[in-house]
């Protein structure tokens, strides 16, 4: 069938590689249609009670991650030179494209009471315009008497301020958030500059653009990296350039077709599918290695270019088939998980990596029928003395000291089970960013003077409309406890809510004083329910001012749920519930649940549903490689002892790289999933490769399975450790990332692929002479 399928190629192969090109092209033009994704929710199933939670509160109350804060560390802030500038940058950034509103201290508001009409008027704190330094101080002054901005808009301890701007949602979801987030860190580093002053910057606007584009320009230079390694490589190895541009070309279509694959089932450019480029060029190559390397041992056998190239497609096509098929396989598991992110990386990965094998099997042997026959240097690599000795040695290991082997495989096997009890699960928002990088930085900056900028959301609802309305001081109270508590946790800042609102109402009631800004009692609430009705402020006419559009985006337009906002450190996968649980905790034992249902939502718990989905997904996808890869060995091989050969030297590579992650300290976390089902897809390629061989081997007449091991590990040894090499290198160009989890992915892969080149090449012989059952005949006989 394969020789048939060889002839057939070359037979019809101008309408073929037509064929081929023109596909590819309709591939191109999509692939030029990708775009980046800026959401971090897609790792949770769209069915998931907490991403239902999640959209409810967005159509509610609006995008909970919209705001995009600038900080600024001074004591000069009030000197009119800095406060003059800082206003007038407010002022430009509320102008700036995409920019919805501005939170700041010149922005920043008072109530005042008119005994006159009984309400609540709000005066801006800083007049617009530049201010003389007696009016700034003036300011200041009635600004430090509101405790409602301390720890929002300020840190009095570390003379700290903060500016959120929020960003418009629409400009969040579309290609433009990278030109407005760069034109606001622009404006304010212009004013940073003149005043000789550092900016920070953080909010999930900034860090989903800047983490989004760092993406894109990696995958750019990831793949440049790994095309020009493979070059080198290739042409190492087989001295002719037009080898080495045949292989390119056969993964250049590759990447063609996965990026394409990405627009065709709209999806969009993550961090996880971004890998895939340069894990098909990685993954492609050894393709292009294992079939010129039987196409020029079978034309030095031959002589004959058209006999060799059907030999290279009759021998090489089943073998690189399954190859294929297993290494799919370990991308495509990723499919069955239920985390969309996760979904989208196994089935474009999968896909495209079986693709790849009909690419190679229609590209290669066209292209070399109408290349020269190969000369003299190009297959000089076949007769490496150098390599030849290492498989003497390999050899030698296998047939004389398979006792030794066992006993250091069961030692390595035994550690890495140990340094597995030590393996943590462990994700934070930003940890897979050095922690050198600003992105890094300016959060932990935040989370030092502000207490973080991750957004928490607690939903109160009173399960009927108006609810907010009835015995409100009591919900009010009930809210300023469930507040007082998380304010005393010390990863999480002081929350905002209506309660604090009515403090501020209450506070300007007794004209200010400090001491009463707290939630008024039952004498209070006679005299304050006139005054409630916030009216814009008289610098500002009728136009909504800062503290009413806050009071007001705490309630929902029925009256019956209200928010509790917080923002809190990026403490990770394994704090956060711990603090969720005892928030709701809290929640229980002030909230009836028969009247209230306490809900929590927003970005961090998005966050950590999506990693606990990803992470189990790692199980899931473990067990499905393994199961459907031992169907297709079943199927190749029809022997279970094959399977059992098969399976070991692959396990224990897995195993040992496990154990390396927990004695090295590197967490299972969503970017270091991928390696495990990616490593065993991969390194089971060598498995399937030798005992295609062996088995054929067996077939030509060899009896005694001593012999049958040591002309499969001569005839199959030097391309797998060339090939064992280049996805060893293509893997450590991964190293050279910028994020934490791809640089684990590079090495730990290589490390897995080092090891299981090791246990094919010498405890697979090994198994295959020990469990042999002929050598076990031998011995009864004898």
């Amino acid at each position: 069938m394969w020789l048939s399928l060889g002839k057939f190629i070359l037979r019809f192969r101008i309408p073929l590689l037509i064929l081929l090109l023109l596909c590819s092209a309709f591939m191109a033009w999509h692939a030029s249609r990708v775009q980046m994704s800026y959401e971090f929710a897609k790792a949770i199933p769209t069915d998931n009670p907490k991403y239902q939670d999640y959209l409810a509160f967005r159509n509610k109350f609006g995008e909970d991650g919209s705001l995009l804060v600038i900080g600024v560390q001074t004591d000069r802030f009030f000197e009119a030179p800095v406060f003059n500038d800082y206003t007038a940058l407010q002022t430009a950034l509320k102008r700036a494209e995409g920019v919805v509103d501005i939170l700041s201290v010149p922005g920043a508001v008072t109530l005042v009471k008119n005994d006159s009409s009984e309400q609540l008027k709000t005066v801006r704190l800083f007049p617009a315009g530049d201010l003389s330094q007696a009016a700034i101080d003036s300011g200041a002054r009635r600004f430090s008497q509101l405790p409602f901005y301390r720890g929002i808009l300020y840190n009095p301890a570390t003379h700290a301020y903060l500016m959120g701007l929020t960003i418009d949602k629409q400009i969040m979801a579309s290609p433009a958030r990278t030109r407005v987030v760069n034109n606001i860190v622009q404006q304010a580093e212009a004013f940073g500059q003149k005043h000789q002053l550092t900016m920070h910057y953080s909010g999930l606007p900034l860090i989903r653009t800047q983490m989004a584009d760092k993406i894109a320009k990696e995958m750019r230079w990831l793949l440049i990296g790994s095309l020009a390694l493979s070059a080198v490589i290739l042409l190492a190895f087989f001295r002719s350039i037009s080898a080495m541009l045949l292989s390119l070309t056969v993964v250049i279509l590759g990447v063609i077709w996965a990026v394409g694959t990405m627009e065709l089932f709209d999806y969009r450019i993550t961090l996880l599918n971004a890998l895939i480029p340069p894990l098909i060029v990685v993954i492609g190559i050894p393709n292009c290695i294992y079939f010129l390397n039987k196409f020029h041992h079978s034309y030095s056998e031959s002589g004959n270019k058209e006999a060799a190239i059907e030999k290279m497609v009759a021998k090489m096509g089943i073998v690189t088939l399954f190859c294929n098929i297993a290494a799919a396989i370990g991308f495509a598991v990723f499919a069955l998980t239920k985390s969309a992110i996760l979904k989208e990386f196994g089935v474009v990965a999968g896909i495209n990596i079986f693709l790849l094998f009909f690419i190679s099997l229609i590209f290669i042997p066209i292209v070399l029928s109408f290349l020269p026959a190969p000369t003299a240097r190009h297959t000089r690599y076949l007769d490496n003395k150098w390599l030849l000795r290492i498989l003497d040695r390999l050899e030698y290991w296998s047939l004389n000291h398979r006792s030794l082997i066992y006993g250091l495989t069961a030692v390595l096997t035994i550690a890495a089970l140990a340094g597995m009890l030590r393996l943590r699960s462990e994700g934070y928002i930003v940890d897979d960013l050095p922690k050198t990088d600003r992105i890094y930085a300016d959060l932990k900056f935040f989370e030092e003077h502000f207490k973080g900028v991750m957004p928490l959301e607690i939903i109160i609802d009173t399960k009927q409309k108006n609810g907010l309305r009835k015995n409100p001081l009591q919900l009010f109270s009930q809210i300023d406890s469930l507040s007082q508590y998380i304010t005393a946790n010390p990863d999480m800042a002081r929350p905002l809510s209506i309660a604090e609102g009515i403090k501020f109402a209450k506070q300007a009631y007794y004209d200010g004083d400090t001491m009463n800004y707290s939630l008024p009692n039952s004498f209070d609430i006679g005299f304050l329910a006139g005054y409630l009705n916030l009216r814009g402020a008289s610098a500002g006419g009728g136009e909504k001012n800062q503290l009413s559009k806050l009071v007001g985006s705490f309630m929902d337009s029925a009256k019956q749920e209200t928010r509790i906002s917080v923002n809190m450190k990026d403490v990770g996968s394994k704090r956060l519930p711990e603090i969720v649980a005892g928030i709701q905790q809290k929640a229980s034992q002030y909230f009836d649940t028969s009247k209230y249902r306490v809900t929590m939502t927003g970005s961090s718990i998005t966050f950590l549903e999506g990693s606990t989905f990803i992470i189990n997904g790692l199980k899931e996808s473990i067990f499905w490689a393994f199961l459907l890869i031992a169907l297709c060995m079943i199927y190749l091989f029809r022997s279970v002892r094959i399977l059992f050969c098969s399976l070991i030297p692959n396990v224990i590579p897995l195993i040992i790289t496990a154990g390396v992650m927990g004695w090295t300290g590197v967490a299972l976390k969503p970017s270091t999933v991928l390696i495990f089902s990616v490593a065993l897809g991969i390194a089971i390629d060598i498995t399937i490769r030798f005992l295609v061989n062996y088995k054929q081997e067996q077939e030509s007449g060899e009896a005694d399975p001593k012999s049958v091991v040591i002309s499969t590990i001569h005839s199959t040894g030097i391309s797998i450790i060339y090939t064992s090499l280049v996805l060893i290198a293509g893997f450590v160009i991964f190293c050279f990332s910028g994020f934490g989890g791809t640089q684990s992915l590079g090495w730990l892969t290589s490390l897995t692929l080092v090891v299981a080149t090791v246990t094919n090449l010498v405890l697979l012989p090994a198994l295959l002479i020990g469990l042999n059952p002929k050598k076990k005949n031998q011995v009864r006989q004898g």
